[in-house]
């Protein structure tokens, strides 16, 4: 894939969009922007206009930044998001063809074109007795589009098997046996791996999205276990006396351009509050370990906050006896700011000195001492990869995104497909009932009722759960769990049920990363 002139393309593409708009005001024919998931184009990202106009000064670059990577992942992006935002303005297009004779045989060459899939032939040869079935048609596309990024993230997994096998050699060389990561469910953070953090889908590492970073430690304690049980039976991936570390990991998030309505919908856009309870989470999961298994069961925890509107981070910097605190941290966008300047070595160097400095801090946030060498070179590593994302946002959006809420494609229900990792394409909720998930069920409705429900538009519900084929009986299993939590989704929403504005899309898949996505039918 060339991404050598991916920004140039994309920039050349936002002026000559912006050129049309301006020509469109010029003539009386100014729209109003649509909403993402009814036409808004994928490619409607913004470049620094610094870097386009000979009068303007140079843009910010950091040495430590991977510009290679960058154009890559706007590629991936454009992409996906691209065949999202195409399935509404296809969709008028076939409206008004709805009534030609030829209809069903135009709008499938349409549909191929515009989208890359076909449409339900039936749906289209019933047009004539009482015209399209949009709201049928909308959640087909949603959930073709969904398919079809699935399978794209699997292709590239599949692609940078070296860089997953560094990534998790790198873990272990910290130490780190483990890595499981909860972040808040909001789509703004569904990119979190892929592009924040810049990790690769590895064995060590496990991703449970939780609104409001609000982890289930029970069940984390038995992943723990599971973990650990497998040390000890089989060595894997290191022996039980290798004194290698769990690592438990919780990401909250804030909006530093509207943080009292545009942060975390689950703590009231407090940002005070969504640290404390995401710290109250890991002291809980660790303190039980503890209790349980005494200190020898050696657990590490780290708190991580996420700007949404530019993707920089905080890191909240643990002490010698692993305690974490809300005042002490790693500032990611100033470290930025700091460091853009300097030699490649210097930076690196400025960043492991940005650590120690959090170390040392007193007051509120004073702690006992540095955290561990495996520990501070993670942190380091997170730091350094997220300027590469901080400088992502900066070529391509100027430096803050343009939908700084919510503009999730889908609501992703049950085990999520972990593949797909980018911001704002779903809203997660981990549940295996709907009672137990009712919260981050309304949440999830709540948003939709304003980004689809309000034009008319169903909301796509994609519930997806993952089985071990190595158990017998388990697909069986699993597929009989999604038709029941399905069944309690529409239950629960009688309203939009009738309408037609819920629709539901079952599938499963197999336990190794990158499996086949199988669609679940009655």
């Amino acid at each position: 894939m060339n991404t050598r002139n991916a920004y140039t393309l994309r920039a050349s593409a936002q002026r000559s969009r912006h050129s049309g708009r301006v020509q469109a005001q010029e003539h009386g024919h100014a729209h109003n922007h649509a909403p993402y998931g009814l036409g808004t184009p994928a490619a409607s990202l913004q470049s620094r206009q610094a870097e386009n106009a000979a009068t303007s000064e140079p843009a910010l670059r950091h040495p430590l930044a991977d510009r290679a990577m960058n154009a890559r992942l706007a590629h991936c992006e454009d992409s996906v998001k691209g065949r999202f935002d195409a399935i509404a303005p296809t969709l008028r297009t076939l409206s008004a063809l709805q009534h030609l004779e030829d209809f069903p045989a135009r709008a499938q060459q349409i549909a191929l074109a515009e989208l890359g899939f076909p449409l339900p032939v039936g749906i289209l040869e019933d047009a004539w007795v009482a015209g399209l079935d949009m709201k049928a048609l909308y959640a087909h596309c949603a959930f073709d589009a969904l398919k079809a990024a699935v399978d794209q993230f699997a292709r590239d997994i599949k692609a940078q098997l070296e860089v997953v096998q560094d990534t998790r050699n790198f873990f272990l060389d910290c130490g780190f046996h483990a890595v499981d990561i909860s972040p808040c469910a909001d789509g703004r953070l569904k990119g979190l791996s892929r592009y924040i953090l810049r990790l690769p889908l590895t064995s060590l590492t496990r991703r449970k999205a939780y609104a409001g970073a609000l982890f289930d430690v029970e069940t984390d304690l038995r992943h723990w276990g599971a973990t650990e049980l497998r040390r000890f039976r089989e060595g894997v991936p290191t022996t039980a006396d290798a004194g290698t570390r769990y690592l438990k990991v919780a990401v909250y998030h804030t909006s530093s351009s509207n943080p009292c309505h545009e942060g975390c919908a689950a703590h009231g856009s407090n940002e005070t509050k969504a640290i404390e309870a995401a710290l109250e989470r890991l002291n809980q999961f660790r303190q039980a370990i503890q209790n349980a298994y005494c200190c020898g069961a050696n657990t590490d925890i780290l708190l991580i906050g996420v700007d949404t509107d530019t993707d920089a981070i905080k890191v909240h910097i643990p002490d010698s006896k692993g305690t974490l605190s809300a005042y002490r941290f790693v500032d990611n966008a100033v470290l930025y700011r700091d460091t853009a300047k300097l030699s490649g070595d210097a930076a690196r160097a400025a960043v492991y000195e940005a650590i120690r400095t959090a170390s040392r801090k007193d007051g509120w946030g004073a702690g006992q001492g540095e955290p561990h060498d495996g520990m501070r070179r993670l942190i380091a590593n997170l730091l350094v990869n997220n300027f590469s994302q901080i400088e992502y946002v900066n070529d391509l959006y100027d430096g803050r995104y343009s939908d700084i809420g919510h503009a999730e494609r889908y609501i992703s229900v049950g085990d999520g497909f972990e593949e797909v990792q980018m911001r704002n394409v779903a809203y997660y909720a981990h549940l295996h009932t709907v009672e137990e998930g009712a919260a981050d069920m309304d949440v999830g409705i709540k948003i939709f009722k304003g980004l689809n429900v309000k034009h008319g538009l169903p909301i796509p519900v994609a519930i997806h759960y993952r089985y071990d084929a190595k158990v017998p009986g388990a697909r069986e299993r699993v597929a009989t769990k999604a038709r029941r939590v399905r069944d309690a989704i529409h239950a629960r929403y009688p309203d939009l049920s009738v309408q037609g504005l819920l629709a539901c899309w079952l599938s499963v898949q197999d336990l190794p990363t990158g499996s086949p996505i199988e669609s679940v039918e009655d």
